[in-house]
């Protein structure tokens, strides 16, 4: 299968300060599932910072998509973002939108007509477990509803690549496990993902996933992190 994600001697710093990522080399195939693990400090957040076009590498040659994006116009970045779906680990939802309209958020900005998001949207929400909080605005909803609503907003317009920075962190273990059953169903679906994550227990979940372990922001193993899979159809198993 074709490369979504390819990194070439990729080095981040900020400012004059020393390389938070240091040389990094790997490609992930389309429909890949991926852990991105390390300790605290390892450069977790910067790379998936990197993969979601927030941030420009220091050095080297990143491709997503098949295009170089380190000399990508800017004027072309809003339409890759649409092919991009973050989980933010401080969910960064709108304050003074509803969970309804927040998770509708990507599909308007694409154009959707208002029938077909309120089909989307509704359907998602009773995924996630939340089709009785859809007016709820934020500030009403625990951190766990939160998560919830900011991993529905990611995963609502399909994108290529999914990137989930700690997406399990503000739940409990049952809810966690629904949740990767999610980024699952995304996957099998096509979707690459990358899903960084200081849980040892959901790397068991997945046993076909691929492990890309930072240290102190590099590569460990980097030649076992590529995996070339193919899309099965999505399991039509609520979340409840």
């Amino acid at each position: 299968m074709a490369s979504i994600v390819q990194f070439e001697n990729v080095g981040l710093r900020y400012g004059t300060g020393a390389e938070i990522l240091s040389d990094l080399s790997f490609s992930l195939a389309r429909g890949s599932f991926h852990f991105l693990t390390g300790p605290s400090g390892a450069g977790k957040t910067s790379l998936l910072r990197l993969l979601f076009l927030a941030q420009r590498p220091s050095r080297g040659l990143i491709r997503l998509f098949g295009e170089d994006i380190v000399t990508l116009p800017r004027d072309r970045m809003p339409l890759f973002r649409r092919r991009i779906g973050v989980v933010f680990q401080d969910f960064r939802l709108i304050p003074y939108l509803s969970a309804y309209d927040n998770v509708a958020l990507p599909l308007r900005v694409a154009g959707v007509d208002e029938a077909e998001i309120a089909t989307a949207v509704n359907e998602m929400l009773a995924w996630v477990g939340l089709g009785s909080r859809a007016s709820a605005r934020p500030a009403t909803l625990s951190g766990g509803e939160q998560q919830r609503v900011a991993i529905a907003r990611a995963v609502i317009a399909r994108p290529e690549l999914l990137v989930a920075d700690e997406p399990t962190g503000n739940v409990d273990p049952d809810m966690a496990g629904r949740l990767l059953y999610l980024f699952e169903a995304l996957n099998k679906l096509g979707t690459t993902v990358i899903v960084a994550t200081h849980d040892v227990h959901l790397l068991e979940r997945v046993p076909d996933a691929r492990t890309i372990r930072l240290d102190r922001g590099r590569l460990d193993d980097p030649a076992g992190i590529v995996r070339t899979d193919i899309a099965r159809p999505l399991p039509r198993r609520p979340l409840r």
